[in-house]
């Protein structure tokens, strides 16, 4: 099913003037429809078993996979959010592999997604500066493929919808979490801790003392209010205070 500017046009007027949580579902409910998918995720890229004051989460995925991801703790590996980290327009599902390399556990997320009749997808990110990373996200039925010459209208569809949540978020009192902020030292000392760097290497890599990188990366557990490197690691990295990048390299 085709969707028309004209009523692209009409959905990011609606969701402009929309009060609520509830009323914005609606509206997603309809576009998602619309534009002939079965399914949406409006998410901030954030622990579902942790809810966070002011993040987005509008979801109609099947309950049988919402609790799959809940379970698995999936927030933190999903391909599709680890893929969006890496660019800022849209992508189709069947071209992650271009974005990032899949391992088999990414598959096998990937075929459960499948076997609870969710098909292929497309993926909008949402990279606002200082705050979590988030996505909007559109899913056909399983065996329904996607219409490649409507995804640049699902884009904007994606991106108004986004915006209209950090809206409705701020309108109900309901601010996005202020994330912890690094200096320039810190973030570069835990980018080598996510790549499998001691202290000792750390201080070598960037000439500086042992006990300095030490402090740098007790201020920066202190901010995140955390105890563990690998836990600073993986909060840094989902935050968007280090990216993929950074510990992979280009």
């Amino acid at each position: 099913m085709a969707i028309r500017l004209a009523e692209v046009r009409s959905f990011c007027d609606s969701v402009s003037a929309a009060k609520s949580p509830d009323a914005l579902y609606d509206f997603m409910q309809d576009i998602t429809a619309r534009m002939g998918f079965a399914h949406f995720a409006l998410v901030h890229h954030v622990d579902t078993a942790v809810p966070a004051t002011g993040t987005i989460r509008l979801v109609d995925y099947p309950q049988s996979w919402m609790d799959i991801f809940e379970e698995r703790r999936l927030y933190a590996a999903d391909p599709i959010h680890r893929a969006s980290q890496q660019t800022s327009v849209g992508f189709a599902w069947n071209n992650v592999e271009a974005l990032i390399a899949l391992s088999p556990r990414d598959r096998a997320v990937l075929t459960a997604a499948r076997d609870v009749g969710i098909g292929d997808g497309f993926t909008i990110p949402a990279h606002i500066p200082g705050e979590i990373n988030g996505s909007c996200s559109f899913a056909t039925a399983s065996g329904v493929g996607l219409d490649e010459e409507q995804l640049p209208l699902v884009q904007l569809v994606g991106n108004f919808a986004f915006e209209a949540a950090r809206r409705v978020n701020r309108s109900v009192g309901s601010h996005p979490r202020e994330l912890p902020r690094l200096t320039d030292r810190q973030v570069e000392c835990v980018a080598l801790v996510a790549r499998g760097k001691t202290d000792w290497e750390i201080a070598r890599i960037l000439g500086v003392g042992s006990e300095t990188v030490s402090q740098h990366l007790k201020d920066a557990r202190d901010r995140y209010g955390v105890t563990k490197r690998t836990m600073l690691a993986m909060r840094a990295l989902f935050d968007g205070s280090i990216s993929f990048a950074d510990v992979f390299g280009r």
